[in-house]
């Protein structure tokens, strides 16, 4: 349906108008080279909804990561490296347990980089495999990316990909734009993911929220995963191909710690929001870092 080569993301030209881009879930592409001994940022496959058939012409050593695969019969769980014979098929299927899964091969992608990044870039046309999503019939060549030793995730790492709390949100640079009852509603409802939602950002369908303060907001930055609020009252969250200036009012942001977790969001699944400080989203997010760490020590 959709997979694209997607790396960490390409960082320093948002005054250009160029988004990040990078993989929807950047912890499993993490996780996905991590197991196979490649360097983070390596190029991996991002696949949306139906996971890809791909065909192996050598030998080779892969991990999954993300949403698990669903082919016939079989469920392709991830987080364990793969040992592939030449000629081996890994047959197309539904995603399930999430909306992305990530395949990485041990040595990454051989995939030119565009302003430091593999990314794709689809809007703009230009990373990845020649700028587009991938179709049948194409050919991709393995890299020779310096790799440490194949381990498997442990069960810390598995935890971390849980999906039952509420997305962690801090205050938005116009938090004070809407009164008591609308963040509370805010905080308090469920919203559904639109069937309307992509990359550049997810629309929310649930609750009217409204901004109390009508003055006009000047177009200014805006940064990954921030929760606007449009005239029509239905939040949007900001993604990786998003628009990198805008000039509705942000009520929240949401945490670092959490975005991984967008990225995994289908349409119609419902999601709720937790109000933190920074301080805490700091901690949260050192201590997702310190798991990693010792998962996957150097």
């Amino acid at each position: 349906m959709l997979t694209t080569i997607q790396d960490l993301g390409r960082y320093g030209y948002a005054h250009l108008g160029i988004s990040p881009s990078g993989a929807a879930d950047s912890l499993a592409l993490r996780i996905a080279n991590r197991i196979v001994g490649n360097p983070e940022n390596a190029p991996a496959l991002e696949m949306t909804l139906v996971s890809a058939t791909l065909e192996f012409d050598s030998s080779a050593t892969i991990s999954l990561a993300g949403a698990a695969i669903q082919s016939g019969s079989q469920r392709l769980s991830p987080y364990e490296p793969l040992e592939i014979k030449p000629g081996f098929t890994l047959h197309g299927g539904p995603l399930i347990e999430g909306a992305r899964c990530y395949l990485a091969i041990r040595g990454g992608f051989n995939i030119p980089r565009v302003m430091a990044s593999a990314s794709t870039h689809l809007a703009a046309r230009f990373g990845g495999f020649k700028g587009r999503a991938l179709k049948p019939g194409d050919e991709l060549e393995c890299d020779t990316l310096p790799c440490t030793s194949v381990r498997p995730a442990s069960t810390h790492i598995r935890e971390l990909f849980q999906q039952a709390r509420r997305i962690r949100v801090t205050p938005g640079l116009q938090w004070d734009w809407f009164d008591l009852e609308m963040t509370h509603r805010f905080l308090s409802s469920q919203f559904e993911v639109s069937e309307l939602s992509d990359r550049s950002g997810l629309r929310l369908t649930g609750p009217e929220i409204r901004a109390h303060q009508n003055s006009e907001l000047l177009t200014e930055g805006v940064p990954l995963g921030a929760i606007q609020v449009p005239p029509n009252a239905q939040p949007i969250i900001l993604f990786v191909d998003q628009q990198t200036t805008g000039g509705y009012p942000k009520i929240a942001n949401v945490a670092t710690v959490d975005l991984h977790r967008i990225g995994q969001l289908r349409p119609r699944d419902k999601i709720g929001f937790e109000l933190i400080s920074v301080e805490t989203a700091l901690a949260q997010l050192r201590h997702q870092e310190r798991i990693i760490t010792e998962a996957f020590p150097c």
